[in-house]
């Protein structure tokens, strides 16, 4: 039988301190509350050293004499449950804490150590975010922000973000780039999954893609319903000359000027070839330009948007260039493209924050943004110098490709090495990606190259404190 009882008192619930939850059960208000105490404390929801509301708090909650609380407080101190010290207070006693069973002896070997080191490709570092520019660009922003930031928003995004957007893609990229066919998104996923929905509703049913890359993007893909026939990689990129024996396909995922993981830049030829496609079947070419903006060797391969903008679909965001966690990007879209992906997104701008957008914007327009891209540029240059004379040094073997551009490099495993080198880079406590973790499930037999055994190291992802641990520990696990 459970006791329930009416808040009485003058003063309400909770008034005095701490709130406390407890089930009442039993005849008696103190007995009732003495064994809700101790159930509570038997099974770790109160825990040692937690202080009790007062017997006056508690009382007023629970609707009670202040003395029953008062004398079941004290009998639970009696027996050791709880103790009462004067300006103290009530608390849980240690020695009340329930004892947990001793964890049995392994039966197997150690587990693998958590990693101490990453060098897992897809992240920038993380601790060079300029915290303090960031900051003063917010304030600024927030300071001159019109009131109508602050409601649903415009799916397009912040025309202020849009403005400097279109104006440093067509600096900086050579992208053809008007603020009114630019979409903010919540980066490069997001952009995808609006693209998927706008291809399903006009009927496409097949997205070719790259041999290797991400498979969350194909996952976004085939989750949309669509089908992803690969297209092949060797030395000169992407093979787009094999769009036209594609049938169905619609549209086509490329990352042409640093292919992910390869590091191979698209030909001169095969982006020809891939514009030639979309211009000839009225298909669109998704440009994934994800690090476009880190070129060390020469000048930067300029976007492939340029060729045809009313063919070309380009994706760029500040996940590289400042941080993921921003989750920032934008799509410079054909013009017959914006409604479409405005419906896709929806009418009102849920997925992005207007107070980050105007940030960004203001983050640009000061030139903080471009100061932080060539800073970043001259430290991952250095590291890959880095990674570079280590392996030559420590691995003369080994060679290291796709380190003109990027944020990571290839280096290339004897046949039959990838997995073991994995595994025991892991025992080492670093994390590192094998080659195979990036090839399409059904990537044809046909390749011009055959499948290579490689590590795809990110060079970016360490902090600087880390990063002479993570490009050691690399060293002594290469064969």
């Amino acid at each position: 039988m459970t006791d329930s009882w009416a808040n009485s008192a003058a003063d309400p619930p909770s008034a005095f301190g701490t709130d406390l939850h407890l089930e009442l059960n039993g005849s008696g208000l103190r007995t009732g509350l003495m064994d809700a105490l101790r159930e509570a404390v038997r099974t770790g929801r109160l825990v040692s050293g937690t202080r009790l509301p007062s017997s006056r708090s508690l009382a007023a909650d629970l609707g009670v004499a202040r003395n029953t609380v008062a004398n079941a407080y004290a009998e639970l101190v009696a027996e050791g449950w709880l103790t009462a010290r004067q300006g103290s207070g009530t608390r849980v006693a240690r020695r009340a804490e329930p004892r947990r069973a001793a964890p049995a002896a392994p039966r197997t070997r150690p587990t693998r150590r958590r990693p101490t080191y990453s060098l897992v490709p897809g992240s920038p570092d993380l601790a060079a975010f300029p915290r303090t520019q960031w900051l003063a660009a917010a304030r600024r922003a927030l300071t001159a922000a019109p009131h109508d930031a602050f409601g649903r928003g415009d799916a397009l995004g912040r025309v202020e973000l849009r403005t400097v957007v279109a104006d440093y893609l067509a600096r900086a990229r050579g992208v053809y780039a008007d603020p009114e066919r630019i979409v903010i998104c919540s980066g490069f996923h997001h952009g995808l999954m609006l693209m998927a929905q706008a291809l399903r509703a006009r009927r496409v049913r097949a997205v070719a893609v790259e041999s290797y890359g991400l498979d969350i993007h194909r996952g976004l893909l085939t989750d949309a319903g669509l089908r992803i026939p690969p297209l092949s990689v060797d030395e000169r990129g992407t093979r787009t000359d094999d769009l036209a024996q594609l049938r169905g396909v619609g549209a086509v995922l490329l990352t042409p000027s640093h292919q992910f993981p390869t590091g191979v830049a698209l030909h001169p030829d095969r982006r020809a070839a891939a514009v030639d496609w979309a211009r000839a079947t009225g298909g669109l070419i998704l440009e994934d330009d994800y690090d476009g903006e880190f070129r060390y060797d020469r000048q930067p391969v300029g976007a492939l948007q340029v060729l045809d903008p009313e063919r070309v679909v380009y994706f760029g965001t500040a996940s590289k260039s400042l941080v993921t966690g921003l989750r920032l990007g934008w799509m410079v879209l054909p013009e017959e493209l914006v409604p479409e992906i405005v419906a896709a997104k929806g009418h009102g701008d849920w997925m992005t924050s207007a107070l980050e957008q105007l940030t960004l914007a203001e983050f640009i327009a000061s030139g903080a943004y471009e100061r932080q891209v060539r800073s970043m540029r001259l430290r991952y240059r250095r590291r890959r110098d880095q990674l570079v004379a280590a392996l030559a040094q420590s691995a003369p073997g080994i060679r290291v490709t796709g380190i003109a551009a990027g944020l990571h490099a290839v280096v290339e495993l004897p046949r039959g090495t990838e997995r073991s080198v994995v595994e025991a880079a892991a025992w080492l406590g670093l994390a590192v990606s094998g080659m195979a973790r990036f090839r399409h499930d059904a990537a044809d037999s046909g390749q011009r190259l055959p499948e290579q055994d490689a590590l795809v190291v990110g060079y970016a992802t360490p902090s600087d404190s880390a990063w002479a641990g993570a490009l050691d520990a690399l060293c002594r696990v290469l064969p």
